[in-house]
């Protein structure tokens, strides 16, 4: 995978997979530290360890549709050629929590992406799932809830053009300015 946001998209979709209604989808970016720390913590069905184990295996999946699980191999890998590291949490009926560490200015550090248009893509294909986005840049941060969104729209479905806009415009506008940020 060539960016960050194509990695969250697809543990995003395991998240989904394994029963998740609640995905939060945390980063951080620390120029002072010099590092991006991406964070995906869902209230799915979670692993024991000896799934924990295997879900590093490339070779590994749950999925019926393919026979590869590369998710979290790729990311695992993309960490640590990045001197960043990587550590998964998760206990059965529990759900799931992943850290993903890189130093932002590493040689091999993927980019970001575009994260905007993966939340859309989340928020469109999975309109019953609560997602919460927050992103920091040192002490800047935006943060997104579609629980809240939702709280407000009464009749207006979440995947309504004129919401979808809105989201997208909202979220490409937060980020920009928090990056913006020195």
């Amino acid at each position: 995978m060539e960016d960050l946001s194509l990695h969250i998209l697809d543990i995003t979709e395991n998240s989904i997979e394994a029963k998740a209604k609640k995905i939060e989808i945390k980063i951080v970016e620390d120029r002072k530290k010099d590092t991006l720390s991406l964070e995906l913590v869902d209230n799915g069905k979670g692993m024991d360890e000896e799934s924990i184990k295997k879900a590093l295996d490339p070779f590994f999946t749950t999925k019926k549709t393919r026979r590869f699980g590369f998710g979290l191999s790729l990311l695992s890998e993309a960490a640590k050629a990045a001197n960043g590291s990587f550590a998964i949490q998760s206990r059965p009926g529990l759900g799931t929590k992943i850290k993903a560490t890189f130093q932002a200015s590493h040689i091999d550090a993927k980019p970001l992406g575009d994260i905007a248009q993966t939340l859309i893509t989340l928020i469109i294909g999975h309109p019953e799932i609560e997602f919460r986005y927050h992103h920091q840049v040192n002490r800047s941060h935006y943060s997104l809830d579609t629980e809240e969104i939702k709280a407000h729209l009464n009749e207006i479905s979440i995947t309504s053009s004129e919401v979808v806009n809105f989201i997208r415009s909202n979220l490409k506008e937060g980020i920009a300015r928090i990056r913006r940020q020195k």
